[in-house]
């Protein structure tokens, strides 16, 4: 298995874990303090929003049932301020939590029960494509990829659209900058999941086609009314060559 010692020299990466069952926060601890991270428990919804808010975490596990209020509440409210990646923990085949999730701005869900490595590769996972990396990495890609009227900012994962800042996660950014790398090819939902989730596609998970569908809401057609980004039947999607501006 791996982990985040292998991958990185900068050890305790703080973790905030925001779930009313103790037994889990502490096989929780049990499981990934040994990995290199550092883990912060509360066990309310109010505890959760006041912790996410510092903005002091790498990342938030968040369940969505609290005794006090839905994670949903608490996400959304997370959103406002802070770009914390959020991993929504939710019950097991409810997928209206996972849409709901997902577009609310989480970065992934993992659904209850789950196994101790499943959720670090989904942890791992999700820190790759946040800020998190190591100073050589950022030296050694490009600043600024651009595409018509979307600008990528690769050291520090925002996009503007036309000069605008547009609000996205983690996910939709790697998303987003494997289209733009790809304009006029059909990238296939395998090789999406793989490349911007870390797994491998399931026929039942959705994850990808929720995030390109926030990503259309987000960006809009090209500036001359072109979908920007079209589905392909039984296949995936395709990124429209940009417009010049």
């Amino acid at each position: 298995m791996s982990t985040i010692n292998e991958q990185t020299s900068k050890p305790g990466l703080r973790l905030l874990v925001v779930d009313d069952d103790r037994h889990l926060c502490y096989l929780l601890r049990k499981h990934l303090e040994p990995e290199g991270f550092v883990l912060s428990a509360v066990h309310t919804g109010g505890e959760g929003l006041r912790e996410g808010m510092k903005a002091s975490h790498e990342l938030i596990l968040l369940d969505v049932m609290l005794p006090d209020t839905r994670g949903f509440e608490v996400l959304r409210e997370l959103r406002t301020r802070v770009r914390t990646p959020v991993l929504m923990l939710t019950a097991k085949g409810e997928e209206f939590d996972r849409v709901l999730g997902l577009g609310l701005g989480a970065d992934d869900y993992l659904s209850k029960p789950f196994s101790p490595r499943e959720l670090l590769a989904r942890i791992l996972a999700i820190l790759r494509r946040s800020t998190w990396t190591t100073e050589d990495e950022k030296a050694s890609r490009p600043h600024v990829v651009t595409s018509g009227d979307i600008a990528l900012d690769l050291a520090a994962r925002t996009v503007l659209k036309d000069n605008q800042s547009l609000r996205i996660t983690g996910a939709e950014f790697d998303l987003l900058k494997a289209f733009v790398e790809s304009p006029g090819q059909v990238l296939t939902r395998d090789v999406l999941a793989e490349g911007v989730l870390g797994r491998k596609f399931s026929p039942f998970d959705r994850s990808i086609d929720l995030h390109v569908s926030n990503l259309r809401r987000k960006l809009g057609p090209q500036s001359d009314g072109v979908e920007r980004i079209r589905s392909i039947r039984g296949t995936g999607y395709l990124y429209a060559w940009p417009t010049e501006v």
